[in-house]
């Protein structure tokens, strides 16, 4: 079985609600994943925005995800400490920052990539940026699943 994504607050390829989204009450998705790899040992999860006007924005990343984890709760910026621990974003802050596409643009797509690593944690500090983390993060890839929402202003 193979590593799946999915939030009971959107659907593939559908709008985001506002309340997921900074101009709204910025509150993180909830999402749900199964079909983790045998060797599992954590897991991190990015979301980025591939359609901003400057490039690939990333609104939020989050790294060792307890293996034993198979979701993350609306607003999981409330995740008990010593477990999952969030990385700053393009925005400059360590949490989750919902969509905000300029005034006007086409919707944007949304991506939530969850990865599933062969390793329990990463060493990187969180103020060294979600790109800093991926990076490291994809040398331990055993799987990865996304899901896709869009938002529009």
């Amino acid at each position: 079985m193979a590593l799946t994504l999915m939030s009971p607050a959107f659907t593939q390829d559908k709008p985001i609600p506002q309340k997921y989204a900074r101009s709204g009450e910025n509150l993180f998705p909830p999402l749900k994943w199964s079909g983790a790899p045998e060797g599992t040992r954590s897991f991190v999860l990015v979301v980025e925005d591939p359609d901003a006007p400057r490039g690939t924005f990333r609104h939020c990343g989050i790294a060792n995800i307890p293996s034993d984890w198979d979701a993350l709760a609306e607003s999981a910026d409330t995740a008990p400490e010593n477990t999952a621990r969030f990385y700053k974003n393009d925005f400059g802050n360590a949490r989750y920052d919902g969509p905000q596409p300029p005034r006007g643009d086409r919707p944007h797509h949304y991506i939530f990539r969850l990865a599933a690593l062969d390793v329990p944690s990463l060493s990187i500090p969180g103020d060294a940026g979600i790109a800093s983390m991926w990076n490291e993060a994809r040398k331990h890839v055993l799987a990865e699943a996304t899901i896709t929402g869009t938002y529009q202003s």
